[in-house]
C-alpha cells in the first residue's frame, strides 16, 4: 500500500470507528511504525481532516453534533487528583460526557486537550495515564481554573450536572 492509500485508509478507519483507535493499533493494521502513523495523522490534520487525539486514541470529527445532544461549556476550579476525579465522576454519573478541557495559558493562549470521557472506566483510565506518565492536568497551569465542553442528552441532564458541581464547590461562579 502506498502512502496516499494508507492515509486514505487511516482516515476511513477513524471515520467509521465506534471508539478511539490508538496509533499502535493503526501501525499494526497498516504494518508500519507508530511514528509513521503519527506523521500520517499530522499530515491528514494539516490537509483539513478533523482528527483529534484523545487519551485513548484518535477520533474523527470530535464535537460534531448531529445527535441532537446539548453541548455546553462550563468553567471549573479545583486542585488535586481527588477533586479532578470527583468532577469527572459527577459529570459521567449524571449522564454527561466530557469532550475536552480548555485552559488559557499566558504565553500560548488557549490550550485544548481532547478527553472524550463517557464513563467511570474512562475517568479511571485517564487518571491512571496521568499517573503513569507523571503528567499534571492542564488545569495545573492556571491555578486550577479550566473549562470543559460537555455533551449531554438533554438540558435537564446539563442542569443536574451544573447543580452538582456548584454544590461541590467545583463549578466556577461569580461568587468564587
Amino acid at each position: 500500500m502506498d502512502t496516499a492509500a494508507r492515509r486514505a485508509a487511516i482516515s476511513e478507519t477513524l471515520r467509521t470507528a465506534e471508539k478511539p483507535v490508538s496509533a499502535s493499533a493503526l501501525a499494526r493494521r497498516y504494518q508500519v511504525s507508530r511514528q509513521i502513523i503519527v506523521g500520517d495523522i499530522a499530515l491528514l490534520r494539516a490537509a483539513g481532516e478533523r482528527i483529534f487525539a484523545t487519551p485513548r486514541g484518535y477520533v474523527y470529527d470530535v464535537g460534531h453534533n448531529d445527535s441532537g445532544a446539548v453541548v455546553r461549556t462550563i468553567a471549573c476550579r479545583h486542585r488535586g487528583e481527588r477533586a479532578l476525579v470527583e468532577e469527572l465522576y459527577t459529570v459521567v454519573d449524571l449522564g454527561g460526557e466530557v469532550l475536552d478541557v480548555i485552559v488559557e495559558h499566558a504565553v500560548y493562549g488557549q490550550l485544548i486537550g481532547q478527553l472524550q470521557i463517557r464513563s467511570r472506566f474512562d475517568v479511571d483510565a485517564f487518571v491512571e495515564k496521568l499517573n503513569q506518565y507523571r503528567a499534571a492536568p492542564l488545569s495545573s497551569l492556571t491555578e486550577g481554573i479550566h473549562l470543559h465542553t460537555l455533551s449531554c442528552p438533554s438540558e435537564e441532564v446539563f442542569s443536574r450536572i451544573q447543580k452538582a458541581l456548584r454544590e461541590s464547590g467545583i463549578l466556577l461562579t461569580d461568587e468564587a
